[in-house]
């Protein structure tokens, strides 16, 4: 599935759920919290929290508690507005595509 332009929003709606959390942790929580629709490489996920990071919207700190030190993330000030900002316009986006294409009845199959 193309995330062009939403995965910003995926990820900063998860942190803002389940609080700070390293990138695995919030792969898994796309993937499960979607019923596997976003079942993202890391590759995809690691550079978009690399540019939350350098953009202010998460903060990126070292835990060195667990067995392994790892990167974890977590929204800032900034991140939480722009989550606000980023919500209402996926809103608008969504009910304006579903205007169009909620006219448009499937073919019947038989």
């Amino acid at each position: 599935m193309d995330l062009r332009g939403h995965l910003d929003l995926l990820l900063l709606a998860t942190l803002h759920d389940r609080g700070p959390a390293h990138g695995y942790a919030l792969i898994i929580a796309l993937r499960e919290g979607s019923g596997g629709t976003f079942d993202l490489p890391e590759g995809t996920v690691y550079p978009a929290l690399h540019r939350l990071e350098r953009d202010g919207l998460v903060a990126g700190f070292w835990e060195e508690g667990a067995p392994r030190r790892r990167r974890s993330y977590q929204l800032t000030p900034q991140g939480r507005t722009a989550l606000q900002r980023k919500n209402r316009e996926w809103r608008e986006f969504a009910k304006g595509v579903q205007l169009i294409v909620g006219r448009v009845h499937p073919e019947p199959t038989g």
